[in-house]
C-alpha cells in the first residue's frame, strides 16, 4: 500500500456559531456521514477568525484548514463574513508565498439548515487534501513549542 493510499489528512475547521457550526451539528444528529478528519473549532463569527490561527494550524501539523460561515448578507454580525472573505483571499496569497498550496485552505458558506451541503463540502475537501498529500512543510522547524523559519545563508558575492 502506498503512502498516498494510507494518508489520512488532518483538517482544522473554524466554524461560525450561528450557521455552519449548527449545520455540522445538524449533520451529526441526522446521521449524515462525512469523514472524521475535520476537527471543528467554534467561533462566534467567521469574521472573528484571526489569520494567525490559520497559520498556526498549518505550522502545528494540519494538512488543510476549512473556514465556514453564514452566507453573505445573512451574517448575525452584519458584514463580518465579508471581512472573512477579504482575509481568506489574502491568506491564500500568503500561503502560496510561503510554499503551501493555496488549495489547502477552503472557505464555505453554510446556513444552519445546510448540514448535507456542509458534509458534502467536508468530504470534497478531505479528498482534495488527500490528493495533495501530507503538507510536509519544511520551512518550519518545531522545538520547545516554538516555530522558527529556516533561513538560508546568502551566497557570497565577489566583484
Amino acid at each position: 500500500m502506498s503512502e498516498q493510499e494510507t494518508f489520512e489528512p488532518v483538517i482544522i475547521g473554524f466554524t461560525c456559531n450561528w450557521c455552519s457550526y449548527r449545520a455540522a451539528d445538524m449533520a451529526g444528529t441526522a446521521r449524515i456521514k462525512y469523514p472524521p478528519n475535520v476537527r471543528l473549532i467554534r467561533l462566534m463569527c467567521s469574521g472573528r477568525l484571526d489569520p494567525t490561527f490559520v497559520l498556526k494550524a498549518f505550522s502545528g501539523g494540519a494538512d488543510g484548514v476549512l473556514i465556514t460561515g453564514c452566507h453573505p448578507g445573512e451574517c448575525h454580525y452584519i458584514e463580518q463574513n465579508y471581512k472573512m472573505l477579504r482575509r481568506y483571499l489574502l491568506l491564500k496569497r500568503v500561503l502560496g508565498g510561503m510554499g503551501i498550496e493555496p488549495d489547502r485552505l477552503k472557505l464555505v458558506w453554510a446556513s444552519a439548515a445546510e448540514g448535507v451541503r456542509l458534509a458534502n463540502e467536508i468530504t470534497k475537501l478531505v479528498e482534495e487534501i488527500r490528493a495533495l498529500g501530507p503538507l510536509n512543510w519544511p520551512q518550519w522547524q518545531m522545538g520547545n513549542g516554538h516555530h522558527a523559519m529556516e533561513v538560508s545563508q546568502p551566497e557570497e558575492v565577489t566583484a
